[in-house]
């Protein structure tokens, strides 16, 4: 195929489609396909680039014209391409939406996440400034966590590999494996991983349960909800209060100079079930 879109003609498909359509000539649905193929590639390709094969983004754009051709109405005073290019680009948009993931996220959140990026932009547009959480929550009809939750999903969609480097003027410097703890060496972060277990131990069994669904096991507040049999807003509400006593269980080991003593759930050097991933105080005020 030519990467020049040139248009059929519009006759023609108005003829086929109809054939299609009024008689039941699934040969005439077949030629009205082929013909407009051009039109698929033209707006595939205007998404190379991405990050996926210009072939796979053809077969799915395919599939929009092929709806597209399914669904037109015939009686309808309107061209065929007018209809299936909105068709086509929809069908190509989901395809990035649901693949081009590199983590699973839920189609809600990933909705929202479309949703609150064109608010964005349009509350910009009209008042010269970004709209806070608290106001795309009450545009969106949302609360306040998941649309924060949904802003932070961009991370999600592309990773970085391991091995590749921190600065990119630099590309022989660093990588992110370079900077990443050495698990051979145990006594790194050793006192805060004590710290945080001790204060781990004096939390209800289902802040810990919570907190480790969320930490350990990278669950999102909506698939919380469904292993512990409650709303998210009612996880939301739990987590941020397991946040807040495990912050004042930590203030307190501080004050008391941080000597560690037997848990109930098990020897204090036992390994944690939480990892800090950083600076204990940073990492809890940016989840709360």
């Amino acid at each position: 195929m030519s990467r020049r879109y040139r248009r059929p003609d519009k006759a023609r498909t108005r003829r086929l489609l109809i054939r299609y359509h009024k008689h039941g000539d699934h040969r005439a649905r077949e030629q009205a396909i082929q013909e407009q193929l051009p039109l698929v590639e033209f707006l595939a390709r205007k998404f190379a680039g991405r990050g996926e094969p210009v072939e796979d983004l053809v077969q799915v754009a395919s599939v929009g014209l092929i709806k597209a051709v399914d669904r037109f109405d015939v009686d309808r005073n309107i061209e065929f391409s007018t209809y299936a290019t909105p068709n086509i680009l929809g069908e190509i948009k989901r395809y990035f939406r649901d693949k081009g993931w590199a983590m699973r996220v839920p189609r809600g959140l990933q909705e929202l996440r479309q949703s609150a990026k064109e608010a964005i932009r349009d509350s910009t547009v009209k008042t010269g400034r970004s709209p806070t959480i608290a106001e795309l929550a009450e545009a969106l009809d949302s609360d306040v966590e998941n649309v924060a939750e949904a802003l932070t999903l961009g991370r999600a969609y592309n990773t970085a590999s391991l091995d590749a480097p921190v600065s990119q003027e630099d590309q022989n410097g660093d990588t992110i494996m370079d900077l990443q703890a050495d698990e051979i060496s145990p006594i790194e972060g050793l006192e805060d991983k004590i710290l945080l277990q001790k204060a781990m131990d004096n939390l209800k069994d289902q802040q810990q349960q919570i907190l480790k669904l969320r930490f350990n096991e990278g669950k999102t507040q909506t698939e919380i909800a469904q292993t512990i049999g409650v709303s998210q807003m009612h996880v939301s509400r739990l987590l941020r209060r397991a946040l807040e006593d495990l912050r004042g269980q930590l203030g307190e080991i501080d004050e008391q100079g941080g000597q560690p003593q037997d848990g109930r759930n098990g020897h204090p050097y036992d390994e944690p079930q939480v990892s800090l991933r950083g600076e204990r105080a940073g990492k809890l005020d940016n989840e709360a």
